[in-house]
């Protein structure tokens, strides 16, 4: 009999000051804003960690050695990508990931690309590594913002005008808006970063939340290495278990870097600023690999459910949307709503739904909205925004 999974229940996470939550503490608001699920984190997961806090010492923990083994075994298991264990860097965040392969690559003012709307760390990286960003918008396919593709003649011209641009930061599978970018656009990036010399870093995060549950991820550094072998040694992939496994308070990441000499850079430039991953994150991992893959599956069937459920529900509304291949994040185009009620992020919040305001991904009157959240907790945060649609008349 398969196994069942619990993604029903509603957890009191205040208990534990969750940041999603303790964001409304005292208010009658229902958080869909940061991407943290509220969904408890795999038993396999669970059983490991109580392991090891049952072990009672929690004094400093290098990575498992073999640790390092099982997880490129696992790339070539899933993604037929075949890395070597000394390609791994590990590290405590994403986000650090993508400010040191600012430093590793650019040079003091120097310029790092992005198309926006993005994930907001991704327009603030350069610009704290002292060099400068170059926002290439993804192109709209409709009027309502909801359908991208990469806008390659605006690429071309933004390098033109800037020929210090030294870094593409990638977003892939892309954060906010759901969309898992084709093979075809992909070459035609690799083609670009090619002739362009660049560094490319690309943040894979989400790569494990295809909500078809079958469509295999395509690792930037694997189509690389297929179509243009000159550029993989000036590729840094990230990536986390953080997003898939509800893990982020864990602190467990890694870069992929397959050249000794960039990945000397990179270690570099953590040299006595990054600290190690949390020792229970390594433990959390471990479980992951041995035992992981039977949740996922069955969190994707929910999160299927969640977004169909969404999408129904903001088309009620009049609220154009994105219906994300993959992620548990609906983008929202709230352009006509901020027309009437101002700030569309703080006016839902008023009304009991704290959603993302797109402001903070490039994008003004646009909102993102996480969906990996109990059904119960769901539908009534939907139907305070409906009916604070409904108040508008």
């Amino acid at each position: 009999m398969p196994a069942t999974f619990d993604f029903t229940s509603i957890q009191d996470r205040l208990a534990w000051s969750a940041s999603k939550w303790e964001k409304y503490r005292g208010r009658e608001v229902i958080p869909l804003w940061v991407a943290d699920m509220d969904f408890a984190a795999p038993p396999a997961v669970q059983a490991a960690l109580a392991r090891h806090v049952a072990h009672g010492n929690y004094g400093y923990m290098d990575a498992p050695r073999e640790l390092a083994a099982q997880l490129a075994a696992d790339y070539q298991r899933r993604y037929a990508w075949a890395i070597e264990p000394e390609w791994i860097v590990w590290l405590p965040g994403l986000v650090i990931g993508l400010n040191l392969a600012v430093k590793t690559c650019c040079t003091p003012g120097a310029a790092a690309i992005c198309f926006s709307p993005i994930y907001p760390p991704f327009l603030a990286a350069p610009k704290a590594q002292g060099c400068t960003l170059v926002d290439v918008p993804l192109q709209p396919l409709n009027a309502a913002e909801t359908e991208f593709v990469i806008d390659f003649p605006a690429l071309e011209a933004a390098l033109r005008a800037t020929p210090d641009s030294r870094l593409l930061l990638l977003s892939h599978p892309h954060n906010p808006i759901g969309r898992l970018f084709s093979r075809t656009e992909l070459e035609q990036l690799a083609d670009f970063c090619v002739r362009h010399d660049l560094y490319v870093c690309s943040d894979e995060i989400h790569a494990d939340l295809i909500l078809d549950g079958q469509t295999p991820h395509l690792p930037f550094g694997k189509l690389l290495g297929e179509y243009a072998p000159e550029l993989l040694p000036r590729c840094i992939t990230l990536h986390s278990p953080s997003k898939t496994y509800n893990i982020a308070g864990l602190t467990i990441a890694w870069a992929v870097i397959p050249d000794p000499g960039l990945r000397r850079g990179f270690r570099k430039a953590m040299h006595k600023l990054v600290p190690e991953p949390c020792s229970f994150g390594f433990t959390a991992l471990q479980a992951i690999l041995a035992d992981g893959d039977a949740w996922r599956q069955a969190l994707l069937a929910q999160l299927r459910e969640n977004r169909d459920k969404v999408s129904a529900a903001l088309q009620r509304m009049g609220l154009a949307h994105t219906h994300p291949e993959v992620t548990y994040l609906s983008w929202i185009d709230a352009r006509a709503l901020a027309a009437r009620v101002g700030n569309p992020a703080r006016w839902f919040e008023e009304h009991g739904a704290g959603l993302s305001d797109g402001t903070d991904f490039g994008r003004p009157g646009f909102l993102r909205l996480n969906f990996a959240l109990p059904p119960l907790l769901l539908d009534e945060a939907l139907a305070r925004m409906e009916h604070a649609i409904a108040s508008l008349g």
